[in-house]
């Protein structure tokens, strides 16, 4: 069998499969520009709405600052995984660009097409036939880790970065390399950090080898040091990378692993091979796929037969092997996983502080993945004669594309639902639509990322022009977190809240709220849901009533006494946590900080009150002292040392039961004066400052 091409044909030849793997992958519908229906779900919503806020907003410098979509938690179109270079290219257009717009579809387009580009380049280098070129370049194409993304991190699906460098890494004198490099790492510094760090890797362990082999000369590679680390850093400030500031790692190196049997854990990819347990591992998947598996196999007759030369070419490239071995050993962490069974072992705290900030570390392991894929190629075209050769690959990648679509046809299922210009929204009352012409910002207390309702308020705000809190970033600053936190907090304290900010509460916090709220201005509704606070509203002009207005008294409900109120995430008693305590778990609530207050209305004669607890102790820190107030007077202190099972009584003085009655309610305020954060005594997670674990509350 031949296939013969002219230069010309050859050139657009690759074009042409990734755009027709682009076509039976992802379909044409994610192309239209107004089409978001497919960004609806999972991550994606972040990265339409990052880019929405982006092109609304005035030009900043570094230009990839993106204030509106987070406020004081801080926030670059990097950090909502927007794709910093679509971007840039598409806002300078966005006068003529119709409403909505959405790039993705077109980035999916050239991560297709330009895997194919260098795919093709790598297998090049193998062979110039172009039947070879052509099945070689399949199967980088229809490459499990790479289309996995196209459900989900769609910045992500850029592995053709990774070919690009190891391209560059293998070829034997490619013309103009060090602006190859440059021009390299400044696009990936404008896609996603972690294709960065590896695409940065690979070119070290290039540098580093040409120069050590003399390839390179020395002053030319101290030239392209100083140039590429330059121009990266110069893409990586525009793109917002410093912007958030300290705190940018989040837990998670170990969790976000890859097991030992990832190449061949089909991870729902195969029809034929079945899913291997991998424990608590939460990780993508680096499955080779049953057609590359497939072609392994093969390569073992040429491989111990030694007429390859596999072993010299190795040779040629030590700093290259050293880099990819050391990426597969991050990318297994600490905690070695060989399928279900996990074996961990210590690593400094700073040494898991540094790796968390690439804590989904699985995926460091595709330039080892890819180097895989092109070496069992290499293998099979070394090894057999060209006849030959061509039918094992070709029957490998005939394996590779139908045995692969167990998933990617799913892909193409979800990408391919009905277009639509909006997303469907709980927000359908006339009140927001008002709201947007009095107010500048939504704001969520208390501010988080991937708050609960983030989405719907973020697409409220980003629709109206607003700007807002209630995000989901892939990182924020701890500082930064604080701070918001604390101003909000201060807030609800003071009552002082933002004339021009519209906030949105949870259940928790709307009840502290209203203590502070001045309801001959300010209105406290439920509105489609959402517990909101619109400062100023009564004194507005144009305002309507807000149906759903309530006042104080309607945020506290009645109970009976000696009814017991459980403060799990669905117990009654939450509904008395004033203040000081953490979000509701499903056995209880913590106090969070150095003082919580509970209020519960009282209507009859109290004897005391009773608190059932966990308590934060371990040998390094063996207590928790308690104070307690009622109605602002000492009535109970206590030192408790038992994790669980603690049974608070707290005996109401006669004088204190007089002022309950007359008041019709009971203020209790809790002080831990040894109230910690768990990272300090031993934990491995935590950034609250807890005490006690409250289970449930009984007034007798």
């Amino acid at each position: 069998m031949k296939m013969y091409a002219s230069k010309q044909t050859e050139k657009i030849f690759p074009l042409l499969l990734g755009a027709l793997a682009f076509f039976i992958i992802i379909g044409p519908r994610a192309l239209h520009p107004k089409n978001i229906a497919w960004l609806g779900e999972g991550d994606q919503p972040t990265y339409y709405l990052g880019w929405l806020f982006f092109r609304n907003s005035d030009w900043s410098f570094p230009i990839g600052l993106n204030p509106a979509y987070g406020l004081e938690l801080g926030s670059a179109i990097l950090f909502s995984d927007s794709n910093p270079l679509f971007a840039f290219l598409f806002k300078p257009f966005t006068t003529f660009l119709p409403e909505p717009f959405q790039y993705f579809g077109i980035w999916l387009l050239v991560c297709f097409v330009l895997q194919a580009w260098f795919a093709w380049k790598l297998t090049g280098l193998l062979s110039d036939r172009t039947a070879i070129r052509t099945l070689g370049t399949g199967l980088f194409v229809f490459a499990p880790p790479m289309l996995l993304r196209m459900g989900g991190h769609l910045s992500l699906a850029g592995h053709f970065l990774i070919l690009a460098a190891l391209y560059l890494s293998f070829h034997p004198a490619p013309g103009r390399r060090r602006g190859a490099w440059v021009l390299l790492l400044a696009l990936a510094a404008l896609v996603h950090a972690y294709l960065l760090a590896m695409v940065a890797l690979l070119w070290l362990a290039d540098l580093a080898g040409k120069t050590m082999s003399r390839t390179l000369p020395m002053r030319s590679g101290v030239l392209e040091l100083a140039l590429v680390l330059s121009v990266t850093a110069i893409a990586c400030w525009q793109a917002g990378y410093f912007s958030v500031g300290p705190g940018t790692s989040a837990d998670g190196f170990g969790l976000y692993r890859m097991n030992l049997l990832s190449l061949f854990d089909s991870s729902g990819w195969s029809h034929v091979l079945k899913d291997i347990p991998e424990g608590d591992a939460q990780a993508g998947s680096n499955f080779l796929g049953l057609g590359v598996i497939f072609l392994a196999v093969c390569t073992l007759p040429a491989a111990i037969g030694g007429a390859t030369g596999f072993g010299r070419a190795v040779r040629r490239f030590p700093v290259l092997v050293l880099v990819l071995a050391g990426l597969a050993v991050f990318a297994v962490s600490n905690r070695v996983g060989l399928g279900s069974l996990v074996v961990e072992y210590p690593l400094p705290e700073l040494v898991l502080e540094m790796a968390n900030v690439f804590r989904a570390s699985e995926r460091m392991f595709w330039p080892a993945f890819y180097a895989i894929v092109f070496i069992i190629i290499f293998l099979i075209v070394r090894g057999y004669n060209h006849r030959t050769a061509l039918y094992l690959l070709g029957l490998a990648l005939v394996i590779q594309v139908l045995d692969t679509s167990a998933s990617w046809r799913g892909i193409h299922k979800n990408l391919m639902t009905k277009p639509a210009s909006t997303w469907a929204s709980p927000l359908v009352s006339p009140f927001w639509a008002h709201a947007a012409s009095r107010y500048k910002k939504v704001r969520w207390i208390k501010p988080m990322s991937n708050s609960p309702k983030w989405l719907p308020l973020a697409a409220y705000a980003g629709t109206h022009g607003l700007a807002t809190d209630a995000v989901y970033l892939a990182r924020i600053g701890t500082s930064a977190l604080e701070q918001a936190q604390r101003k909000a907090a201060d807030a609800i304290r003071t009552g002082k809240f933002e004339a021009d900010a519209l906030y949105v509460f949870d259940d928790v916090v709307f009840r502290n709220a209203a203590s502070g709220v001045d309801f001959d201005t300010d209105v406290l509704a439920r509105v489609d849901g959402f517990n909101v606070l619109a400062p100023g509203w009564k004194k507005c002009a144009g305002c309507p009533p807000i149906a759903g207005e309530v006042n104080s008294t309607d945020l506290i409900p009645p109970f009976n006494i000696g009814e017991r109120l459980l403060t799990s995430r669905t117990g009654a008693g939450v509904a008395y946590l004033e203040s000081g305590w953490s979000s509701p778990e499903p056995w209880g609530t913590w106090s969070d900080g150095d003082t919580a207050k509970i209020i519960l209305p009282v209507s009859g004669k109290i004897r005391s009150l009773l608190m059932e607890a966990n308590v934060l102790v371990t040998p390094v820190h063996p207590k928790q002292e308690i104070v307690v107030t009622i109605n602002d007077v000492l009535v109970f202190t206590a030192s408790l040392t038992k994790p669980s099972g603690n049974l608070i009584d707290i005996a109401i003085p006669e004088k204190i039961q007089e002022n309950i009655a007359n008041l019709g309610v009971m203020h209790v305020q809790i002080q831990f004066p040894n109230a910690v954060n768990p990272k300090k005594i031993g934990f491995k997670e935590g950034d609250r400052k807890l005490a006690l674990g409250l289970q449930a509350i009984t007034l007798r």
